[in-house]
């Protein structure tokens, strides 16, 4: 199982220095192509977005937040400068285990 983010340029940027692939998107066109492309490799067992991003297909991303199993969708803040979690306490609160 590995990871997918999709973001904006600088989350995708900081993901990938620690082997995270992913993609990003400025507008909802290609946050939905990012979004296809994350579920069309089944190795993909969780999907980290922003909220920015998550916030242009809603509908899409509340889909597998509330109704789906899998992957796990972790929606983070973007990199606007705004203080959360951190991400591994944002993924334990999402699935129920310590990572």
């Amino acid at each position: 199982m590995q990871y997918f983010v999709i973001g904006d340029e600088d989350t995708v940027l900081g993901f990938s220095l620690v082997g995270v692939y992913g993609l990003q998107a400025a507008n909802p066109t290609q946050a939905k192509e990012a979004w296809d492309k994350a579920l069309s490799d089944k190795e993909n067992g969780i999907i980290i977005i922003t909220q920015p991003i998550a916030d242009m297909i809603k509908p899409i991303v509340d889909r597998y937040l509330f109704t789906e199993m899998f992957p796990l969708v972790v929606v983070i803040p973007g990199s606007d400068g705004q203080k959360s979690k951190d991400l591994r306490l944002l993924v334990n609160e999402a699935i129920g285990v310590s990572l």
